[in-house]
C-alpha cells in the first residue's frame, strides 16, 4: 500500500482564501488597488516558492527567499498610504520578524564563504572555522523551526487575506477612494521620482556615512531598484532603454554597498563569536577594497544623476483610467 505524500509546510500555509479574478499584467491605467494585489501575490507566492528549498538549508533558496520578501515589503511601502489601516502594522511586524529569520542564517552563509574564499582553502582555516560552521548549522535548525512554526503560518494566511480585503480596501474617505482609484502610471511616476531624488541627495554624501547610515542608503537603493523591477510590465517599449540602464547603476551602486555591508556583518560576527580561535574579523578589513567598492559606487550616482527623471511617458503612452 503506498504511503500518503505528505504536504509541505508551503503547501499548509498556503491560504484558502478565494482570489479575486485579476489581469495577468500590470498595465498603465490600472487603478493602484489591483496593481497592488497584483504585485504583492507575485511576490508572496515566490516566498511560498522558496519555502521548501530553504528548510532543506539550501543556501539559492534562502537567497531567493529574502529577495522575494524584500520585494513584498518594498510594495507595501510603494503603495503606502493607500494600504495604511489598522492591520498594516502587524503584518509589517511579522514580515520584519520572518525577514529576521532568514538574516542570520545568510550572514553566515556570506561570512563562511568568503574566509573560505580567500583562505585558499587553507586547512588551517577551515578546521578553525568549525565554531562558525556550528553556528550556521544551529541558526538554520532555528530557521526551520521557524518556517515550519504556526506563526509563520498565519503570516502567510494573515498577509494573503490583508492583500485581498484588508480594511485599506474598503476605506470609505474621499482620499481613501481617491488613492485606490489613482492610475498606476501617476502613482508610480510621482513615487519613483521622490525615492531616486531622496537616494541621490544622500548619495552626494555616501563618503561622509558611518556603516548604519550606508546600510540605510542601501536600502534605498534596494527599494528604489525592486519598485522598477516590479514595474516591469509598465515600461513602454521606447523606455525599455532608459529602464535598463537605471537599473544597471543601481545595481552596481547596491553590489558595492551589499559587499560593504557583508563586511560590516563580518566583523559583527566574527567579534560575537569570539574565542573561536580565528581572527576572522581582520579578513573583513580591507582599505583598498573598500575604496574600490566606495569609488564604484559613487561613480554609478554619479551617473545616475545625469539620466532623466521619469515621467508618466516612461511607463505608458496613455494613462487613463481603465474601466
Amino acid at each position: 500500500m503506498a504511503r500518503p505524500t505528505t504536504t509541505s509546510t508551503a503547501a499548509r500555509a498556503t491560504p484558502a482564501v478565494r482570489r479575486n479574478a485579476l489581469p495577468g499584467r500590470l498595465s498603465p491605467g490600472m487603478a493602484c488597488d489591483t496593481a497592488f494585489r497584483i504585485i504583492a501575490r507575485r511576490h508572496l507566492d515566490a516566498v511560498l516558492a522558496q519555502h521548501d528549498g530553504t528548510c532543506r538549508g539550501d543556501p539559492d533558496p534562502l537567497h531567493q527567499i529574502r529577495i522575494a520578501l524584500t520585494h513584498l515589503r518594498t510594495a507595501i511601502r510603494f503603495f503606502s498610504p493607500m494600504v495604511d489601516d489598522a492591520l498594516r502594522p502587524k503584518v509589517w511586524a511579522e514580515l520584519k520578524w520572518l525577514n529576521g529569520q532568514l538574516g542570520m542564517v545568510r550572514d553566515l552563509d556570506v561570512a563562511i564563504e568568503r574566509i573560505v574564499a580567500e583562505s585558499g582553502n587553507d586547512l588551517a582555516v577551515v578546521a578553525e572555522l568549525q565554531h562558525w560552521d556550528e553556528k550556521r548549522a544551529e541558526s538554520h535548525r532555528l530557521l526551520a523551526r521557524a518556517l515550519q512554526s504556526a506563526r509563520c503560518r498565519r503570516l502567510v494566511e494573515q498577509t494573503s487575506i490583508w492583500i485581498e480585503s484588508g480594511p485599506w480596501s474598503t476605506q470609505r474617505s474621499k482620499e481613501a477612494m481617491r488613492l485606490r482609484r489613482c492610475t498606476l502610471a501617476d502613482h508610480a511616476t510621482e513615487r519613483l521620482t521622490e525615492w531616486e531624488t531622496t537616494l541621490l541627495k544622500k548619495a552626494r554624501k555616501l563618503r561622509e556615512l558611518d556603516v548604519e547610515k550606508r546600510h540605510k542608503l542601501r536600502i534605498l537603493n534596494k527599494r528604489l531598484t525592486y519598485s522598477i523591477e516590479s514595474l516591469q510590465d509598465l515600461f513602454a517599449e521606447e523606455s525599455l532603454t532608459k529602464q535598463k540602464s537605471i537599473l544597471k547603476k543601481l545595481r552596481k551602486a547596491q553590489r558595492s554597498l551589499g559587499r560593504l555591508n557583508d563586511d560590516a556583518r563580518g566583523r559583527a560576527l566574527a567579534a560575537s563569536l569570539n574565542g573561536a580561535g580565528l581572527d576572522a574579523g581582520n579578513r573583513f578589513r580591507n582599505r583598498k577594497r573598500e575604496e574600490k567598492l566606495l569609488r564604484t559606487a559613487s561613480t554609478a550616482y554619479r551617473k545616475l544623476d545625469k539620466t532623466k527623471p521619469f515621467r508618466s511617458s516612461d511607463l505608458a503612452p496613455n494613462s487613463e483610467p481603465e474601466v
